[in-house]
């Protein structure tokens, strides 16, 4: 299964399935599938990086990779899946959706790339991870 990270505003070829990872969508994208699973806890806009990190990885740590891939392909009824959330790609601010990359890479070898930057990195090479928390470090770094 293909699965990439983007934004609510990037244009998207038809043949990916857009799916929100995001507490909630714009409003011309409400009725999308949620991975609710995915998306951030209440804390999301209180916290400082690395207590979203720590907060956010337990979150993640609490799911089994493999049924959220199973969830992931069922919305996707068969396209290539892209994991949507509000940063944009020209966004200097990081987003949860490198942490899902690097969760998905250190977890079952997965890669999910940044849509259109795919050759800049998966897992810990995502660009929407934090700067301090990202690398070219192989799946085995874990982030908690």
């Amino acid at each position: 299964m293909r699965i990439v990270t983007s934004s609510f505003s990037t244009v998207l070829p038809s043949t990916f399935a857009r799916l929100s990872i995001a507490r909630w969508a714009p409003a011309g994208d409400r009725n999308l599938p949620t991975v609710r699973g995915l998306s951030p806890g209440p804390w999301f806009k209180t916290v400082d990086v690395p207590t979203y990190r720590r907060l956010y990885m337990e979150q993640l740590g609490r799911l089994d990779p493999q049924r959220v891939v199973a969830e992931i392909e069922d919305l996707s009824a068969g396209k290539p899946a892209a994991l949507l959330c509000w940063e944009k790609p020209t966004d200097r601010h990081f987003c949860h959706r490198g942490f899902v990359s690097a969760w998905l890479k250190d977890e079952i070898d997965l890669d999910v790339p940044k849509y259109g930057l795919e050759g800049e990195g998966v897992g810990h090479a995502h660009p929407k991870l934090p700067r301090e928390f990202r690398s070219a470090a192989p799946a085995q770094a874990r982030l908690l």
